[in-house]
């Protein structure tokens, strides 16, 4: 044996890294559409087949401006939002070249339902990304999401208020989003290697939020004047 090959270490498992590393990237990954973050991440995007837990501040903080860019670049396929907080507004998802007939709306009664709906989604393997707002939601249930979001492609959010980040998780990526003065700040809370401590602060971006401006309804902005969901369920599509 040459002094060479008797130095040769044998190869590090994908799922073993150093603690000052990033994890090595497994599986499939897509572009965030915002450098600074791709490049904190493991795979340098959002992996697919993954639950990835979103922290927010308040619904329609920023959340859909993290989650278009990518989705923006997925296969042509429906985009399910199950139970968001607020009226997604159209004008959002044209300007990043998503046609409102690519979006699915789904209002679950409770959480239990929504649970069920999250699972088939993801189980179906017929959408390429599930955006799912969920208020209080248990390890278990979260651990049976992390498990059929493995068995899939799909590009899978949860929403969840900031609070939760109190809380264990299986997923192996989870970010919280905190209005800033000049767009949302985004930190990372967990990823597979290294802490990242910094904040990373996305530009303002308009015709992202929920809702719309009570002073001009035909301008949708990046405001805090957001539109609850009425009590109760609309007669028309709201996606139509």
């Amino acid at each position: 044996m040459s002094k060479s090959s008797s130095y040769n270490k044998p190869p590090i498992h994908p799922n073993v890294w150093r603690a000052s590393q990033l994890a090595q990237a497994q599986g499939r990954y897509i572009d965030t559409g915002y450098k600074a973050l791709s490049q904190q991440l493991p795979g340098k995007g959002w992996p697919l087949g993954q639950l990835i837990n979103v922290l927010v501040q308040q619904p329609g903080v920023g959340e859909l401006q993290l989650v278009l860019p990518a989705l923006s670049h997925l296969n042509q396929g429906p985009i399910v939002l199950l139970n968001p907080g607020y009226q997604p507004q159209i004008a959002a998802w044209v300007q990043h070249g998503l046609a409102p007939s690519h979006l699915l709306w789904v209002a679950a009664p409770n959480s239990s339902n929504a649970l069920w709906a999250a699972l088939q989604i993801l189980r179906s393997a017929a959408f390429p990304a599930l955006l799912f707002w969920q208020t209080e939601i248990s390890p278990i249930a979260q651990r049976k999401l992390q498990l059929a979001a493995q068995k899939s492609q799909t590009l899978f959010f949860m929403f969840q208020p900031i609070q939760a980040a109190q809380q264990a998780s299986p997923a192996p990526l989870r970010l919280g989003v905190q209005a800033g003065p000049q767009g949302p700040n985004i930190r990372l809370l967990k990823r597979r290697g290294s802490p990242y401590t910094k904040t990373i602060s996305l530009p303002r971006a308009e015709f992202l939020r929920f809702g719309h401006s009570a002073a001009n309804p035909g301008y949708f902005h990046h405001a805090s004047l957001d539109q609850p969901l009425p009590s109760q369920p609309c007669t028309q599509p709201a996606l139509s």
